[in-house]
């Protein structure tokens, strides 16, 4: 594994760890069976998106590397190959935890520097994955943004962010929180196959209503719509139903992208269980990453229309909450709340 590339000394960008700080564990029960953990300790935590990037935020926090729901087009695969791990199976099983990552992140948010701005979270590989259930990076990463009152998104296919309820309630008080669950389609046959590491798509929606019915706001992520497996109307029409059902404020539709380390895992998947697509699949992303836009209008429009039909609204976005500032010892007035710019 080509650790000396992140860590102190190396000729490349700064160093992410000390080598000395790297521990590997695997752990003989049957959640974690097959899986490799690598405990590091980071020296940063918040991540600039680089500019050239589609994301719209600027900041994330990424606990994890490498993620055990194995979904076969995640298009987080090719950061495995900086380390000289598979982006296959590889990915799927040799996970990178950063186990200070709470007390980095707090130390970092009380930075001089540091202004305040959004942080996004899940948009590389899932904070909920397995590996969260025991190491519990999470709660002390929630409790860190809450004190700062500082805003903050989460996107998950993972119901263990259920745990963290309370949490997400009291952060919720002081600051602009956004919760999405990614669910693209409802076919279980399809979801064993690509999915196979996550919760069911019953379950994530289950988790999306027992977060609206605890006050939290939790929109669904409608991804990846795979072409030609889940892009049919009566596919949409289940999963869009199924959304409103579970209480969705808002749900955005993404349509499956294949970029390079996920496209050759993803396509030898296709050509072992759906051979007859790969043509197809060819023609649809010979022009690179994405599918063609009308294709991706098509699904958008399609998709909006049943959210309409089915009463699911666009997502209402909160007001800006205002952390409260702590009487001073001598008993005099506090200072004014600060009040943070929303996203």
């Amino acid at each position: 594994m080509r650790w000396e590339n992140l860590t102190e000394g190396s000729a490349g960008p700064a160093a992410l760890f000390g080598a000395a700080a790297v521990v590997t564990r695997t752990f003989d029960t049957p959640e974690f069976r097959g899986i490799t953990f690598h405990e590091v300790r980071a020296r940063s935590i918040v991540n600039r998106v680089p500019g050239a990037s589609r994301m719209p935020f600027e900041w994330t926090v990424n606990p994890y590397r490498g993620c055990s729901h194995a979904c076969v087009y995640c298009f987080a695969r090719k950061t495995h190959s900086y380390l000289d791990l598979d982006t296959g199976i590889g990915f799927d099983s040799q996970i990178v935890v950063k186990t200070n990552a709470p007390e980095l992140l707090r130390r970092e948010l009380g930075s001089p520097r540091w202004t305040g701005a959004h942080i996004a979270m899940g948009t590389n590989v899932d904070c909920y994955q397995r590996a969260e259930g025991r190491y519990r990076l999470m709660p002390g990463i929630i409790e860190a943004l809450r004190d700062r009152a500082n805003p903050f998104s989460i996107l998950t296919k993972g119901t263990l962010i259920l745990r963290d309820l309370p949490l997400l309630r009291e952060a919720a008080e002081v600051t602009e929180v956004g919760i999405s669950v990614s669910v693209g389609f409802t076919d279980t046959g399809l979801w064993r196959t690509v999915e196979p590491g996550t919760p069911s798509p019953a379950a994530r929606l289950g988790a999306v209503r027992t977060l609206t019915d605890a006050g939290i706001e939790c929109g669904v992520l409608m991804a990846p719509v795979i072409p030609f497996l889940g892009d049919s109307p009566e596919q949409l029409r289940a999963t869009v139903r199924a959304v409103a059902e579970a209480g969705a404020t808002s749900v955005t539709p993404l349509v499956l992208h294949l970029r390079p380390g996920a496209r050759e895992w993803f396509t030898a998947w296709l050509g072992a269980h759906h051979p007859h697509l790969v043509p197809r699949y060819e023609r649809m992303y010979a022009g690179g990453s994405y599918a063609p836009t009308w294709y991706q209008r098509r699904i958008t429009r399609q998709v909006h229309e049943l959210a309409a039909e089915f009463g699911i609204g666009p997502a209402r976005r909160g007001e800006a909450r205002k952390i409260v500032t702590p009487e001073r010892p001598d008993g005099s007035a506090p200072a004014e709340a600060t009040q943070l710019s929303l996203l």
